[in-house]
């Protein structure tokens, strides 16, 4: 007996001495239940921290709203300082990793004390945040700034924020909404009837989208469709045309590519709410930044003017325009029948016709095959291994210097000449002035054009007056038109700031080439309509298409730093492209 009371003296002596007295042998101390409550905090166990409290419910409902509001996707923890003797002072940081890269810090202080020799954290909703009180709650407030606007090389506003209102419809109420809903809607967008309203309605199978409207045009038709069974309405901020009929093919690919950019920094507050959801006190702030207006390398003037100078035209038709100094994009106008087929300006492959001409003179006098000066026959028809080619209405002009038969459009002249170059000379002449390079432009898709190598003779004469399988864009002839006034293939840019990847690009022009081209483009323009625009330069052509009983008319050039492409689709010969390209360059002065 009295062995076993030595040990157990022994024992209780060890216990003293080591301050564990009143606890039992193997129970966790205040730093270990500390870092336990933090830890089931930060992986959202949030049953397991309450269940270290002596407030289990109260602590979880607190924990789990606190997670809730705030969506953390990581809360670290360290802890500070914990106290040894009960009650034991425990200090520790918090750091909640919230969504979008917000980081909300602080240090907050809870009380341990044992209970039946077991440590546990004195509930408190403190423990969470030293500025969380009894029946109050956390919430995060995000405030938007206000979106900056996109603006023109000038400054003037493109694209600016506007509050907008989505119609959205509960396809239940499609028989008896559609009618009235349609009649209110249809003045201001034609495509919505009563018939797409319910076809759309049966298709989503859920809430429809009927329209978004400017607030403005909401408040014209409120009165009219507020109360119609099955709608619901929802405002939001949205960067929108300042002219909704402006630039339709570019300004939407604008605001894709720029939404995020204009959006700005979100502020974001950390607040303690009342049982109403009232604001009772801000714990965190940081404030909204507003981003800075994006700036595009688009002209408003020249946009407007393109755009006006396209308005007569029935068929389709389009402008494009750059800057041959910078690249820059100064212009892609469509009229409403290009609309409605995307955007042509850009992507469109069409054959140039005579346009292609340009291509075909350089490789010539690349070659040294002749000059401007060269005298050459322009028979009214010719012929090539079995193919008869002819000039329009067949016209001849006997022997002329080159330039005149380049001015005058002699194909029979250009398919002579491409016969006597090497086989790849038209696709290296084309590639050099711009026509097969790819640009990654952001912002926009482009294609330039391409001209394969030809597989026969008669297809080599028919590429060297731009019929065969040559095929370009609008926007590839104003790239060829930017290459010849500035004397090497411009790199096109939408937004200022941003980087245009270009690949495929052909071999600098010799400067003699390119003189005897400008020469040659403005003889052309002395026979045209523009001959009384000083400066002005040019091609004109009349491109084939299909059976050959219909025409494209095109005219490609320049006028000091502004290159341009014009193409009217079905127009049956250059001349309305010619008169188009006059509108437009005189009303830019």
């Amino acid at each position: 007996m009295r062995v076993w009371r030595g040990v157990a003296a022994g024992v209780a002596a060890v216990l003293l001495s080591s301050g564990l007295a009143g606890c039992a042998l193997f129970a966790d101390g205040p730093r270990e239940i500390t870092e336990q409550f933090l830890a089931a905090l930060a992986s959202g166990d949030t049953a397991a921290a309450a269940a270290l409290t002596d407030a289990p419910e109260s602590a979880k409902a607190t924990l789990d709203q606190a997670r809730t509001a705030l969506e953390p996707e990581r809360v670290d923890h360290t802890i500070e300082h914990v106290g040894q003797s009960s009650p034991a002072a425990a200090r520790y940081r918090l750091d909640w990793r919230l969504p979008h890269g917000r980081v909300w810090s602080y240090t907050a202080d809870a009380e341990l004390y044992t209970v039946d020799e077991t440590w546990k954290v004195r509930w408190l909703p403190s423990a969470v945040h030293p500025g969380l009180a009894a029946r109050q709650q956390l919430a995060l407030r995000v405030e938007t700034p206000r979106q900056a606007p996109v603006l023109d090389r000038d400054g003037q506003a493109l694209l600016e924020p506007e509050t907008v209102v989505a119609v959205v419809l509960d396809p239940a109420h499609a028989a008896t909404t559609a009618g009235p809903l349609a009649a209110a809607l249809n003045p201001l967008d034609a495509s919505i009837t009563e018939q797409s309203i319910v076809e759309g309605a049966k298709a989503a199978g859920r809430a429809y989208p009927v329209a978004t409207l400017r607030q403005g045009d909401y408040l014209k038709v409120k009165p009219v469709i507020y109360e119609l069974p099955g709608l619901r309405f929802g405002e939001q901020r949205r960067l929108l045309p300042v002219d909704s009929s402006l630039a339709e093919q570019l300004l939407p690919a604008i605001r894709s590519t720029v939404e995020e950019q204009v959006a700005g920094g979100a502020g974001w507050r950390v607040i303690t709410t009342d049982p109403g959801g009232g604001e009772v006190a801000e714990l965190h702030a940081r404030e909204a930044k507003p981003a800075d207006a994006v700036t595009t390398t688009i002209s408003r003037r020249v946009q407007e003017a393109g755009e006006r100078a396209l308005e007569p035209v029935p068929g389709a038709a389009m402008i494009v325009a750059l800057q041959p100094s910078t690249g820059e994009l100064l212009a892609v106008a469509q009229n409403a029948p290009a609309d409605q087929q995307g955007p042509i300006a850009l992507t469109g492959r069409y054959p140039p016709g005579s346009t292609f001409k340009i291509v075909t003179a350089a490789a010539g006098l690349a070659a040294g095959k002749v000059t401007a000066d060269t005298p050459v026959d322009c028979p009214a028809t010719t012929v090539v291994d079995g193919r008869l080619i002819p000039n329009n209405d067949r016209f001849a002009l006997g022997t002329v210097p080159l330039s005149q038969a380049f001015a005058q459009s002699c194909n029979t002249t250009f398919a002579r000449l491409s016969t006597e170059l090497p086989a790849m000379a038209l696709t290296d002449s084309a590639r050099d002035l711009g026509i097969g390079a790819d640009f990654v432009i952001p912002g926009l898709t482009t294609i330039t054009g391409s001209v394969p190598p030809a597989g026969s003779i008669v297809q080599q004469a028919e590429n060297g007056f731009g019929q065969g399988t040559v095929l370009a864009s609008p926007f590839g002839m104003a790239v060829v038109a930017s290459t010849v006034a500035a004397g090497r293939i411009p790199v096109p840019s939408l937004l200022r700031g941003a980087v245009t990847e270009a690949k495929n690009l052909g071999a600098p022009v010799r400067p003699e080439v390119l003189d005897a081209l400008r020469g040659m483009m403005r003889e052309v323009v002395t026979g045209t309509a523009l001959r009384d625009l000083p400066g002005v330069r040019g091609k004109t052509g009349t491109a084939q298409y299909g059976d050959g009983s219909n025409a494209h008319g095109w005219f490609v050039g320049y006028s000091g730093d502004l290159a341009f492409a014009v193409l009217l689709t079905g127009a049956g010969s250059s001349a309305l492209a010619v008169e188009a390209a006059h509108r437009f360059l005189t009303a830019l002065g």
